[in-house]
C-alpha cells in the first residue's frame, strides 16, 4: 500500500489574502473568466506569465472598473504574501519614499509584477469574504439572518471567516472547479467556458494552485506544496498525469484534490485542540485565571506559527521570544488588558476586545481589527485594518494606508510613539523602514467610503509619548522616524510648563514642614490621576523590576 498523501488550504492566503470586505461585484467568476483569456491574448505587452503593475492598474481600472486606490491594494496586498527578502522590501520602501511626484510613484510602481494565474486565485478568494461557505451553492449572502448573534454592543458575534480552516476547507470544495478552469488555457474550454472531459491542466496550472494549498506524504512529517506531491510517482495514475504533455487530465487532478483535502493540520483549529498552552500572564490578586493561550509552534514544520490567546482579563501580558517570531497572533476576548508582544510578528487579529491596550512588535504583513471597543493599539505594521470598532486609537507606523471599514466609530489615528532597544532590529527583520508613513492618510471603504467624520488625527494637545516598562537588549533608543513637527512641538511645550513648574517651587523657598505637606498632595493628586485613567491596574501588575523586568519582556 502506498502512502497516503492529505492536502489542505493553506493558512495564509485566506488569512492574510482575503481583505476583510466584500469584493466589488466585477470580481466575480465571469470577469475574472475574461480577464484570464485577455492576459493571455496580451502576453507580450506585460500581462503572462507575470502581470505588471501598469497592466493590471488598465485591467481593474478600465474593465473591471476598480478605483485606482483599490486595484493598488489587492496588488500590494499580494505582494506582500509573498515572501521576499527583508533587504529588497527595505530597498521598495526607500526608491517609493524617494518619489517626488504622483508620477514618479507610478514609474517605480511599474517596475513591480506577480505571477498572473495565482493573482487570478488571488482575486477569486476575495469572495471568501462575501458568500457564506455553508450555502455558497445557493448564493446566500454570509452571515444567514440566523447565524447572527449579538454580541457586545450590539455587534455580530459570528466567528471570523479569514481564522476558521474548516470553512476554508468548505469554501476550496465548492468553488474548486471554478478555480481549476480559471486556470486553464483557451483551448481547453468549451465554448461556454467551461472544461471537458477532454481538458488538460498544465504544470504551470498545478504550481500556481500551489499558492492555495499544499500537503504532506503521511508519514513523512514534510510540508510540501502541490505541485511537488502532484509529480510524486505514487500518484500520478490517480491525478491523470502525462509526461508527454507535462499536464494534468483536469476531470483526475479534480477528484485526485478532492480526495486529498483536509482540514489544515497546523490551522486554528488544531492549534487550539492540541498547541501548546503557555502562561505568560503574571496573575494578579483578585483576577480570573480563565485566560486561554496556545501555540503550535513545537508541531509546526515549514510554516508560520500560530498564537492564540482568548479571554485575558484584568492582566499585564509581556513577551519577546522565538516564540512569537514570524507569528500569526489572534487575540480574542480580552478586557482590561495590556497586552506586549514585543517580538517581529507575521499578522495580528485582535476581535471582540475593550478597554485594553496592546504594544506591538513590527509586524510584516497586517494587522487587523474588528468588533473592538475603547482599545489602543500600537504597532509598526505593514498595513493596518479595522471594522465595527468602536472609541478606538492607533498609534501606527505603515507604509500603506490604513483600512477603515464597515462599522467603525470615533477612530482616532495618531503617531507611532514609543520605542524598545531591539524595535530596529525587528522592523529590519520583517523589511518595514520608517519612510514612507501613511498613518494619517487612511482609506475609507464600505458604506462610510465617503463619511470622513468616523475618524479623526488625533489632536497634538491630547498627545503623549508611551513608555514601554520593560528592560531588554537592544540598540533602539528613540522613536524610530521621530515625531512629525505638531506633536514633537506640543511636547517640547509641555516640557517646558514642566521646567517652569519646578522652577517655581525651588523659588518658593518652603519650610521643611510645608515640602513635606506639597509633596503629600501631589502624590494625593497623582494618585487620583492613576485611578481615573485606569493606569493603577497596569502599574499594579507590573512585576517589580528588581524581581522580573527582564523576565516579562523576554
Amino acid at each position: 500500500m502506498a502512502a497516503a498523501v492529505a492536502l489542505w488550504v493553506r493558512t495564509e492566503p485566506p488569512l492574510l489574502g482575503a481583505l476583510p470586505l466584500p469584493p466589488p461585484g466585477r470580481l466575480g467568476r465571469p470577469y475574472l473568466r475574461k480577464m484570464a483569456a485577455y492576459a493571455r491574448r496580451r502576453a507580450a505587452e506585460g500581462c503572462f506569465p507575470r502581470l505588471r503593475w501598469a497592466r493590471w492598474r488598465h485591467i481593474a481600472c478600465g474593465k473591471l472598473r476598480l478605483g485606482r486606490g483599490l486595484a493598488w491594494l489587492y496588488f500590494q496586498r499580494f505582494l506582500r504574501l509573498r515572501p521576499a527578502p527583508p533587504p529588497r522590501s527595505l530597498r521598495r520602501a526607500e526608491a517609493e519614499a524617494a518619489c517626488g511626484s504622483a508620477e514618479e510613484l507610478e514609474r517605480e510602481r511599474s517596475k513591480l509584477s506577480v505571477d498572473t494565474l495565482q493573482f487570478l486565485l488571488f482575486l477569486y478568494l476575495q469572495q471568501l469574504s462575501r458568500l457564506s461557505l455553508r450555502t455558497a451553492l445557493r448564493g446566500e449572502q454570509w452571515p444567514s439572518p440566523a447565524a447572527a448573534a449579538p454580541g457586545p454592543a450590539g455587534k455580530g458575534a459570528g466567528q471570523s471567516k479569514n481564522w476558521n480552516d474548516q470553512d476554508h476547507l468548505a469554501f476550496l470544495l465548492a468553488h474548486l472547479s471554478d478555480m481549476l478552469e480559471l486556470l486553464l488555457e483557451p483551448e481547453q474550454l468549451s465554448a461556454s467556458s467551461h472544461a471537458t472531459s477532454n481538458s488538460l491542466v498544465s504544470y504551470e496550472a498545478v504550481c500556481a494552485l500551489s499558492f492555495l494549498i499544499e500537503g504532506t506524504v503521511e508519514g513523512s512529517g514534510t510540508v510540501h506544496p502541490l505541485h511537488e506531491l502532484a509529480l510524486w510517482q505514487p500518484c500520478q495514475e490517480k491525478n491523470g498525469y502525462s509526461k508527454s504533455n507535462n499536464a494534468f487530465s483536469f476531470p483526475k487532478l479534480e477528484s485526485w484534490l478532492r480526495s486529498c483535502l483536509t482540514t489544515n493540520p497546523f490551522g486554528m483549529t488544531a492549534c487550539l485542540r492540541s498547541g501548546k498552552k503557555l502562561a505568560w500572564a503574571q496573575q494578579v490578586e483578585g483576577t480570573t485565571r480563565r485566560a486561554k493561550i496556545a501555540c503550535n509552534a513545537p508541531v509546526v514544520p515549514e510554516v508560520f506559527p500560530m498564537v492564540i490567546m482568548s479571554q485575558v482579563y484584568k492582566q499585564t501580558l509581556a513577551k519577546s521570544s522565538d516564540t512569537l517570531v514570524g507569528a500569526h497572533v489572534r487575540i480574542h476576548r480580552c478586557n482590561e488588558s495590556f497586552i506586549y508582544l514585543l517580538s517581529p510578528l507575521r499578522s495580528v487579529t485582535i476581535e471582540k476586545c475593550r478597554n485594553s491596550t496592546f504594544v506591538l512588535g513590527s509586524v510584516q504583513v497586517s494587522v487587523h481589527v474588528h468588533s473592538c471597543d475603547n482599545v489602543k493599539v500600537i504597532a509598526v505594521c505593514y498595513s493596518l485594518s479595522l471594522s465595527s470598532t468602536t472609541g478606538c486609537t492607533f498609534h501606527v507606523l505603515t507604509p500603506t494606508q490604513p483600512l477603515i471599514l464597515a462599522g467603525n466609530q470615533a477612530v482616532s489615528l495618531a503617531p507611532f510613539h514609543t520605542h524598545y532597544p531591539m524595535l530596529e532590529d525587528h522592523m529590519a527583520q520583517v523589511g518595514l523602514a520608517t519612510l514612507p508613513n501613511y498613518w494619517d492618510s487612511p482609506m475609507l471603504l464600505g458604506k462610510e467610503s465617503s463619511d470622513t467624520s468616523v475618524f479623526r488625527l488625533l489632536p497634538p494637545s491630547d498627545f503623549y509619548t508611551f513608555v514601554i516598562p520593560f528592560e531588554m537588549e537592544g540598540d533602539t533608543t528613540e522613536t524610530p522616524g521621530g515625531l512629525p513637527h505638531a506633536y514633537q512641538k506640543a511636547l517640547s511645550q509641555r516640557e517646558q510648563k514642566v521646567q517652569i513648574w519646578q522652577k517655581m517651587v525651588k523659588e518658593a523657598s518652603l519650610s521643611k514642614d510645608q515640602r513635606k505637606q506639597f509633596q503629600m498632595l501631589v502624590e494625593s493628586k497623582f494618585y487620583e490621576w492613576l485611578i481615573q485613567t485606569g493606569n493603577r491596574q497596569q502599574l499594579d501588575s507590573l512585576v517589580p523590576p528588581a524581581v522580573g523586568s527582564k523576565q516579562a519582556a523576554g
